[in-house]
């Protein structure tokens, strides 16, 4: 009798876990780096700004204010498509972002707040016409101390972003040029991240179908974050 209903529980919670683990945008590939973040990076990682340190098995980002700047952690290097995950709990800090970089100056960013999640194209030229592009913002309530899952897709000229449950994506001929740099920032003091996984990816066959589910571009965006209310912009590159 235990032994049936061990696996009456396992058969009926197969839908469950197949639906958490469906591709989105991407295939997952090999492992590109891997880290519980609970012991300090390799040196491959640098610190540009800010103070970044092992705390209570976690990797924890903080900004000084002697930098005048958010903190900015980052892998050097190229990567193919690809796929990022972790996971992040605010501990006071204002905003935290998972930023990709392009050859010269920003791509893209998955930016955070205790009160909003967006997605976005960054602007790539700074002094120049160029403009960032918004795909979505969400309004959210994150508390301290609790920990939440961010995944990042990039394949071809396409970026998804999720943050929990909350999903978005958007194309430009920008995401298609070399993405370098992976990395994090943070605002105000202080972000705790774990369980860092970088996976090549490929394009899932399915992704016009899965696209069909999701939001627009531009069509989710908070009129909170709008006016302001947690939108937390950072100083951070």
């Amino acid at each position: 009798m235990k032994l049936a209903t061990t696996l009456l529980l396992a058969i009926t919670a197969l839908p469950a876990l197949a639906a958490e683990t469906a591709p989105l945008l991407a295939i997952p590939g090999k492992v590109l780096f891997e880290s519980k973040l609970d012991t300090p990076l390799p040196a491959t990682w640098k610190a540009a700004k800010g103070k970044w340190e092992i705390v209570e098995g976690a990797l924890s980002g903080a900004e000084l204010r002697a930098d005048k700047h958010g903190a900015v952690l980052r892998m050097a290097g190229t990567l193919p498509d690809f796929i990022i995950e972790y996971e992040f709990k605010f501990e006071g800090a204002k905003t935290t972002s998972l930023s990709i970089n392009a050859v010269k100056d920003h791509m893209s960013r998955i930016n955070i707040t205790p009160n909003a999640v967006t997605l976005r194209r960054d602007d790539n030229d700074h002094a120049g016409p160029d403009k960032a592009v918004t795909y979505a913002v969400f309004p959210v309530k994150f508390e301290p101390g609790t920990w939440h899952k961010v995944r990042m897709e990039m394949v071809g000229d396409t970026l998804l972003g999720q943050v929990d449950d909350l999903t978005a994506w958007g194309s430009d001929p920008l995401f298609a040029t070399p993405k370098t740099a992976p990395g994090f920032t943070c605002a105000g003091e202080s972000i705790h991240l774990r369980n860092l996984t970088i996976h090549e990816a490929t394009l899932n066959p399915e992704w016009e179908k899965v696209k069909a589910t999701l939001p627009k571009p531009g069509e989710k965006v908070a009129t909170p974050a709008a006016k302001g209310k947690g939108k937390g912009k950072a100083k951070a590159k």
